[in-house]
């Protein structure tokens, strides 16, 4: 009986500050500065007056921030998107989807990476078992910001994790890659080509060691280039002048065996073929 009368009380202080919500989005905005700041007491303060219904509770606010956020009358609504979420997160940790939601709005709707990586990083914190909050972070990091080093940081707290995606390995090779570090993006490709069981995912590896391989030997020469022009004054007439002028030990052929495609006029180097064509 105790417990219904807290339940009813708990519904009626919430319909109450929703009301009260509502009367305040009907005063015109431009009278009163500041009147879109709306102050929800700290997570901590409302998990004591939930008298145990803390998860209850974290529930009513997550409803009430999707229905805060889709107001785009509101032109300060993400000035407060973290407290509100590190709310919930106090009123239940285990609660996975404010975290993610919490992190889209941050990204597509305030276009604040940075703000989703908090939303993100504390879901991690509280949940260190679920991989998915380091996952998307990298996800956010390559996809959107192009911070491959800040990409292959998240994407390897997410290999660390208990059953974590294969694919976590692949896009950490494939944002060190984009990083340019060659070194351990052959590495990590060479791991998973030799450990993977599908022949499919053998053949993902395959193109991406082709791929590096590539990067790797075409940088060379293009130095080795550079410093043949420094040294006579011009290109060299083929890469094989760039053995005999000791500027290269032997020429480089790519995964395939094949030569290097070079053009003597303009210095250029390229392989002769498209790494994801092989």
């Amino acid at each position: 009986m105790k417990k219904n009368i807290l339940v009813i009380i708990l519904l009626l202080s919430c319909a109450l500050f929703m009301g009260l919500q509502t009367l305040t989005n009907r005063i015109p905005r431009a009278s009163i500065p500041g009147a879109s700041i709306i102050y929800i007491p700290s997570g901590k303060f409302l998990k004591y007056a939930t008298f145990g219904y803390s998860s209850l509770a974290a529930d009513l606010v997550y409803l009430w921030a999707i229905q805060y956020y889709s107001n785009y009358t509101i032109a300060e609504r993400y000035d407060h998107l973290d407290h509100i979420f590190a709310i919930i997160a106090e009123l239940d940790p285990r609660y996975l989807d404010p975290y993610e939601m919490g992190a889209i709005i941050a990204v597509y709707e305030a276009r604040d990476p940075y703000l989703a990586f908090k939303v993100l990083d504390r879901g991690l914190e509280k949940n260190p078992d679920q991989w998915i909050f380091p996952y998307q972070a990298g996800h956010y990091a390559q996809m959107v910001m192009k911070d491959y080093e800040l990409a292959r940081e998240y994407y390897k707290r997410t290999m660390e994790i208990p059953n974590a995606p294969p694919i976590a390995k692949r896009l950490y090779a494939n944002a060190a890659f984009k990083d340019m570090d060659y070194e351990t993006a052959w590495q990590s490709w060479l791991e998973v080509f030799q450990t993977a069981g599908e022949e499919r995912i053998k053949k993902i590896a395959s193109n991406h060691l082709y791929q590096v391989k590539s990067a790797m030997d075409v940088k060379r020469i293009k130095e080795a280039v550079e410093e043949y022009k420094q040294k006579y004054g011009q290109n060299p007439p083929s890469l094989e002048h760039l053995v005999r002028a000791g500027l290269l030990d032997s020429f480089p052929q790519d995964l395939d065996g094949n030569d290097y495609l070079y053009d003597p006029e303009k210095g250029e180097v390229e392989s002769q073929t498209k790494w994801w064509k092989r």
